[in-house]
Protein backbone atom coordinates (compact mmCIF):
# COMPACT_ATOMS: atom_id res chain seq x y z
CA UNK A 1 0.00 0.00 0.00
CA UNK A 2 1.66 3.39 -0.90
CA UNK A 3 1.87 6.21 1.69
CA UNK A 4 -1.29 7.90 0.08
CA UNK A 5 -3.43 4.82 0.84
CA UNK A 6 -2.20 4.34 4.24
CA UNK A 7 -3.26 8.05 5.24
CA UNK A 8 -6.48 7.17 3.98
CA UNK A 9 -6.88 4.42 5.85
CA UNK A 10 -5.86 6.71 9.57
CA UNK A 11 -8.53 8.84 7.97
CA UNK A 12 -11.20 6.20 7.20
CA UNK A 13 -10.73 4.86 10.70
CA UNK A 14 -10.75 7.59 12.24
CA UNK A 15 -14.70 7.97 11.05
CA UNK A 16 -15.52 4.91 12.98
CA UNK A 17 -14.95 6.95 16.12
CA UNK A 18 -14.03 3.74 18.33
CA UNK A 19 -10.70 5.10 19.77
CA UNK A 20 -8.02 3.36 20.78
CA UNK A 21 -8.61 -0.96 21.54
CA UNK A 22 -11.99 -0.32 19.38
CA UNK A 23 -12.13 -2.35 16.09
CA UNK A 24 -14.17 -2.18 13.08
CA UNK A 25 -14.25 -5.35 11.09
CA UNK A 26 -16.37 -4.67 7.61
CA UNK A 27 -17.80 -7.74 5.63
CA UNK A 28 -15.12 -10.22 6.15
CA UNK A 29 -15.08 -12.94 4.09
CA UNK A 30 -12.63 -16.23 4.74
CA UNK A 31 -12.62 -19.30 2.16
CA UNK A 32 -10.85 -22.50 2.76
CA UNK A 33 -11.86 -24.08 -0.59
CA UNK A 34 -15.28 -24.48 -1.81
CA UNK A 35 -15.81 -23.84 2.09
CA UNK A 36 -17.06 -20.22 3.43
CA UNK A 37 -16.03 -20.43 6.98
CA UNK A 38 -16.32 -16.27 7.70
CA UNK A 39 -19.31 -15.14 5.25
CA UNK A 40 -19.14 -11.34 4.89
CA UNK A 41 -19.27 -10.99 8.66
CA UNK A 42 -19.23 -7.29 10.22
CA UNK A 43 -19.12 -5.78 13.96
CA UNK A 44 -17.51 -3.02 16.17
CA UNK A 45 -15.64 -3.70 19.28
CA UNK A 46 -15.96 -1.07 21.48
CA UNK A 47 -12.90 -0.04 23.41
CA UNK A 48 -12.40 -2.10 26.47
CA UNK A 49 -15.39 -4.27 25.77
CA UNK A 50 -14.60 -8.43 26.61
CA UNK A 51 -16.32 -9.81 24.20
CA UNK A 52 -16.73 -13.59 24.37
CA UNK A 53 -17.37 -15.47 20.93
CA UNK A 54 -19.21 -18.83 21.47
CA UNK A 55 -20.88 -20.92 19.07
CA UNK A 56 -21.02 -24.85 17.79
CA UNK A 57 -17.89 -26.27 16.32
CA UNK A 58 -16.92 -25.24 12.58
CA UNK A 59 -18.85 -21.94 12.70
CA UNK A 60 -15.80 -19.61 12.57
CA UNK A 61 -14.75 -18.84 15.48
CA UNK A 62 -11.35 -19.54 15.59
CA UNK A 63 -10.90 -18.28 11.99
CA UNK A 64 -12.57 -14.92 13.27
CA UNK A 65 -10.36 -14.62 16.14
CA UNK A 66 -6.79 -15.45 13.82
CA UNK A 67 -8.33 -12.95 11.02
CA UNK A 68 -8.11 -10.25 13.88
CA UNK A 69 -4.08 -10.41 13.94
CA UNK A 70 -3.93 -11.77 10.27
CA UNK A 71 -2.88 -14.74 10.92
CA UNK A 72 -5.23 -15.42 8.60
CA UNK A 73 -5.64 -13.67 5.63
CA UNK A 74 -9.38 -13.20 4.54
CA UNK A 75 -10.39 -13.17 1.36
CA UNK A 76 -12.57 -10.22 1.44
CA UNK A 77 -13.22 -7.60 3.87
CA UNK A 78 -10.87 -5.07 6.22
CA UNK A 79 -10.53 -4.63 9.84
CA UNK A 80 -9.75 -1.24 11.33
CA UNK A 81 -7.70 -0.87 15.06
CA UNK A 82 -7.62 2.65 16.00
CA UNK A 83 -5.21 4.48 13.11
CA UNK A 84 -4.64 1.17 11.03
CA UNK A 85 -7.38 -0.74 8.42
CA UNK A 86 -6.14 -3.33 6.48
CA UNK A 87 -8.01 -4.56 3.24
CA UNK A 88 -8.10 -8.31 2.04
CA UNK A 89 -4.68 -8.36 -0.02
CA UNK A 90 -2.99 -5.57 1.14
CA UNK A 91 0.98 -7.03 1.39
CA UNK A 92 2.73 -3.68 2.47
CA UNK A 93 4.92 -4.93 4.75
CA UNK A 94 4.76 -2.31 7.09
CA UNK A 95 1.39 -1.58 7.21
CA UNK A 96 1.17 -5.58 8.15
CA UNK A 97 3.54 -4.94 11.13
CA UNK A 98 1.80 -1.66 12.51
CA UNK A 99 -1.74 -3.36 12.64
CA UNK A 100 -0.47 -6.12 13.98
CA UNK A 101 1.84 -4.57 16.89
CA UNK A 102 -1.99 -3.71 17.74
CA UNK A 103 -2.78 -7.13 19.22
CA UNK A 104 -1.21 -9.80 21.10
CA UNK A 105 -2.81 -13.29 21.40
CA UNK A 106 -2.78 -16.11 23.80
CA UNK A 107 -3.58 -19.53 23.14
CA UNK A 108 -5.04 -23.03 24.08
CA UNK A 109 -1.64 -24.72 24.43
CA UNK A 110 0.36 -22.08 25.94
CA UNK A 111 2.99 -22.11 23.02
CA UNK A 112 5.35 -21.35 25.38
CA UNK A 113 9.51 -21.73 24.35
CA UNK A 114 9.74 -24.79 26.31
CA UNK A 115 13.96 -23.60 26.52
CA UNK A 116 13.40 -20.81 27.79
CA UNK A 117 12.43 -19.74 31.74
CA UNK A 118 9.17 -18.03 32.12
CA UNK A 119 11.16 -14.26 33.14
CA UNK A 120 12.65 -15.56 28.96
CA UNK A 121 9.58 -16.13 27.54
CA UNK A 122 7.82 -13.18 28.93
CA UNK A 123 10.91 -10.79 28.07
CA UNK A 124 12.09 -11.99 24.44
CA UNK A 125 9.13 -10.06 22.60
CA UNK A 126 10.20 -7.02 24.27
CA UNK A 127 13.82 -7.56 23.18
CA UNK A 128 12.92 -8.74 20.06
CA UNK A 129 10.16 -7.13 18.60
CA UNK A 130 10.34 -3.96 20.75
CA UNK A 131 14.07 -3.53 20.63
CA UNK A 132 14.72 -3.09 24.13
CA UNK A 133 17.78 -4.32 25.98
CA UNK A 134 18.06 -7.28 28.38
CA UNK A 135 17.68 -5.29 31.41
CA UNK A 136 14.79 -3.10 30.63
CA UNK A 137 12.78 -6.09 29.11
CA UNK A 138 13.80 -8.05 31.96
CA UNK A 139 12.26 -5.55 34.31
CA UNK A 140 9.09 -5.22 33.25
CA UNK A 141 8.93 -9.09 32.58
CA UNK A 142 8.95 -9.37 36.44
CA UNK A 143 7.01 -6.53 36.82
CA UNK A 144 4.27 -8.50 34.73
CA UNK A 145 5.01 -11.58 36.08
CA UNK A 146 4.34 -10.45 39.17
CA UNK A 147 0.86 -8.64 37.99
CA UNK A 148 -0.25 -12.25 37.47
CA UNK A 149 1.17 -13.95 40.53
CA UNK A 150 3.86 -15.59 39.56
CA UNK A 151 6.83 -13.93 41.28
CA UNK A 152 8.02 -16.84 42.62
CA UNK A 153 8.91 -18.80 39.24
CA UNK A 154 10.19 -16.25 37.10
CA UNK A 155 13.10 -18.81 36.41
CA UNK A 156 10.90 -21.98 36.16
CA UNK A 157 10.56 -23.50 32.95
CA UNK A 158 7.19 -24.65 31.12
CA UNK A 159 7.60 -28.27 32.16
CA UNK A 160 8.28 -27.26 35.54
CA UNK A 161 4.76 -25.25 35.90
CA UNK A 162 1.18 -26.31 35.99
CA UNK A 163 -0.93 -25.33 33.29
CA UNK A 164 -2.75 -22.44 35.40
CA UNK A 165 0.96 -21.12 35.56
CA UNK A 166 1.90 -21.43 31.59
CA UNK A 167 -1.39 -19.92 30.82
CA UNK A 168 -0.83 -17.15 33.01
CA UNK A 169 2.50 -16.36 31.62
CA UNK A 170 1.02 -16.58 28.41
CA UNK A 171 -0.97 -13.70 29.36
CA UNK A 172 1.77 -12.12 30.77
CA UNK A 173 3.48 -12.16 27.26
CA UNK A 174 0.72 -10.72 25.31
CA UNK A 175 0.65 -7.95 28.20
CA UNK A 176 4.20 -6.97 27.67
CA UNK A 177 3.96 -6.33 24.15
CA UNK A 178 1.61 -3.42 25.12
CA UNK A 179 -1.25 -4.13 22.59
CA UNK A 180 -4.37 -2.26 22.50
CA UNK A 181 -6.52 -5.72 21.95
CA UNK A 182 -5.78 -9.25 23.47
CA UNK A 183 -7.30 -12.53 21.46
CA UNK A 184 -7.71 -15.49 23.91
CA UNK A 185 -8.52 -18.49 21.81
CA UNK A 186 -9.84 -20.81 24.08
CA UNK A 187 -7.74 -19.91 27.18
CA UNK A 188 -9.18 -22.28 29.69
CA UNK A 189 -10.04 -25.50 27.97
CA UNK A 190 -6.16 -27.16 28.24
CA UNK A 191 -6.44 -26.29 32.02
CA UNK A 192 -7.78 -28.92 34.76
CA UNK A 193 -10.61 -27.47 36.49
CA UNK A 194 -8.55 -26.14 39.58
CA UNK A 195 -6.48 -23.60 37.14
CA UNK A 196 -9.41 -22.34 35.68
CA UNK A 197 -9.89 -19.99 38.37
CA UNK A 198 -6.60 -18.39 39.01
CA UNK A 199 -6.95 -17.42 34.61
CA UNK A 200 -10.44 -15.72 35.22
CA UNK A 201 -8.88 -13.34 37.89
CA UNK A 202 -6.35 -12.38 35.73
CA UNK A 203 -8.11 -11.79 33.02
CA UNK A 204 -10.83 -9.86 35.02
CA UNK A 205 -7.82 -8.01 36.05
CA UNK A 206 -6.85 -7.02 32.71
CA UNK A 207 -10.92 -5.70 31.79
CA UNK A 208 -10.47 -3.73 34.97
CA UNK A 209 -8.02 -2.05 32.90
CA UNK A 210 -9.72 -1.24 30.11
CA UNK A 211 -7.67 -3.28 27.74
CA UNK A 212 -9.99 -4.65 24.76
CA UNK A 213 -10.08 -8.48 25.06
CA UNK A 214 -12.00 -10.84 22.16
CA UNK A 215 -12.40 -14.31 23.75
CA UNK A 216 -13.38 -17.78 22.22
CA UNK A 217 -14.14 -19.80 24.24
CA UNK A 218 -16.89 -23.56 24.84
CA UNK A 219 -17.28 -22.94 28.68
CA UNK A 220 -20.35 -20.90 28.94
CA UNK A 221 -20.00 -20.31 32.78
CA UNK A 222 -16.29 -18.93 31.93
CA UNK A 223 -18.00 -16.54 29.07
CA UNK A 224 -21.04 -15.31 31.81
CA UNK A 225 -18.24 -14.58 33.89
CA UNK A 226 -15.85 -12.95 32.56
CA UNK A 227 -17.20 -11.15 29.46
CA UNK A 228 -19.34 -7.70 29.07
CA UNK A 229 -20.90 -8.94 25.50
CA UNK A 230 -21.38 -11.97 23.66
CA UNK A 231 -21.25 -13.05 20.07
CA UNK A 232 -23.10 -15.78 19.07
CA UNK A 233 -21.65 -17.30 15.38
CA UNK A 234 -22.84 -20.24 13.46
CA UNK A 235 -22.29 -20.34 9.98
CA UNK A 236 -19.76 -17.70 9.34
CA UNK A 237 -22.78 -15.29 10.67
CA UNK A 238 -23.14 -13.44 13.58
CA UNK A 239 -26.53 -14.85 14.56
CA UNK A 240 -26.99 -12.92 18.46
CA UNK A 241 -25.22 -10.05 19.61
CA UNK A 242 -26.08 -8.97 23.37
CA UNK A 243 -24.82 -8.86 27.19
CA UNK A 244 -24.17 -11.90 28.94
CA UNK A 245 -27.91 -11.72 30.61
CA UNK A 246 -29.50 -11.32 27.43
CA UNK A 247 -27.93 -14.27 25.64
CA UNK A 248 -28.16 -16.31 28.39
CA UNK A 249 -31.35 -15.40 29.63
CA UNK A 250 -33.22 -14.38 27.02
CA UNK A 251 -31.58 -15.51 23.95
CA UNK A 252 -33.85 -14.42 20.97
CA UNK A 253 -33.06 -17.13 18.43
CA UNK A 254 -33.78 -20.46 18.08
CA UNK A 255 -30.82 -21.73 17.56
CA UNK A 256 -29.42 -19.87 20.73
CA UNK A 257 -31.44 -21.54 23.08
CA UNK A 258 -31.13 -24.52 21.40
CA UNK A 259 -27.01 -24.37 21.36
CA UNK A 260 -26.86 -23.22 25.34
CA UNK A 261 -29.51 -26.29 26.15
CA UNK A 262 -26.47 -28.99 25.03
CA UNK A 263 -23.72 -26.64 25.87
CA UNK A 264 -20.68 -27.84 28.24
CA UNK A 265 -20.28 -26.18 31.38
CA UNK A 266 -18.38 -26.89 34.42
CA UNK A 267 -19.21 -26.60 38.40
CA UNK A 268 -19.91 -23.02 39.26
CA UNK A 269 -17.94 -22.95 42.15
CA UNK A 270 -14.61 -23.12 39.93
CA UNK A 271 -15.54 -20.11 38.32
CA UNK A 272 -15.34 -18.22 41.88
Amino acid sequence: MSGASTAASATEASKTGLGKGGISVESLTKRFGDNTILDALSVDVLPGQTVAVIGPSGAGKTTFLRTLNWLEKPDEGSITCNDVTIHAGDEDSRLLSQFRSKSAMVFQHYNLFSNMTALGNVSIGMRRVLGMDRKTAEDKAHELLDRVGLTDVADHYPSQLSGGQQQRVGIARALAMDPEYILFDEPTSALDPEWVGEVLKVMRGIADDGITMIVVSHEMRFVRNIASRVLFLEGGHIVEDGTPAEIFDHPRQERTRQFLSEAFTLPEQQYR
